[in-house]
């Protein structure tokens, strides 16, 4: 059974299965495989769904977890924690249009946007699993 408590790790196995799709739906389009890039990018947008639900729902039982560490590693984490959650409000928005324009085939607008959609997405992502283990790992 999950409990709150365990939201954190479960978060951070999201954020990092997300890249992993993020990547590996990148490979897919670089081969051509329209098919498996579409249901690849498609699991990417459902396990960050996943994770958007269980981080609200952590964090509405929580509240915001405070970084300790008063030594060189502080200044570093809260760079990458400012970064990674300006970015993270525009991944949303970002997705569904990008989702939205494939889904209409409309692929010159898809690529053009999911040119700026993959890194920030890929990003935040990653900078999601860095911070869980800065701020419980740690």
């Amino acid at each position: 059974m999950i409990t709150v408590t365990d939201l954190p790790a479960v978060n951070a196995t999201l954020n990092a299965t997300a890249a992993i799709l993020l990547v590996v739906g990148l490979l897919l389009i670089r081969r051509k495989r329209m098919e498996a890039h579409k249901r690849v990018m498609v699991a990417a947008l459902g396990v960050s769904v996943v994770f958007l639900a269980s981080y609200l729902v952590y964090h509405y039982n929580v509240g915001s977890v405070r970084f300790t560490r008063q030594d060189w590693t502080r200044p570093l984490y809260f760079a990458i924690l400012i970064s990674h959650t300006v970015l993270a409000a525009s991944v949303p928005f970002l997705a569904i249009v990008t989702l939205r324009r494939a889904w209409k085939g409309d692929f010159a607008k898809h690529r053009r946007i999911a040119k700026v959609t993959l890194p920030i997405w890929l990003y935040v992502s990653v900078t999601g699993v860095i911070v869980y283990w800065m701020l419980y790992r740690m």
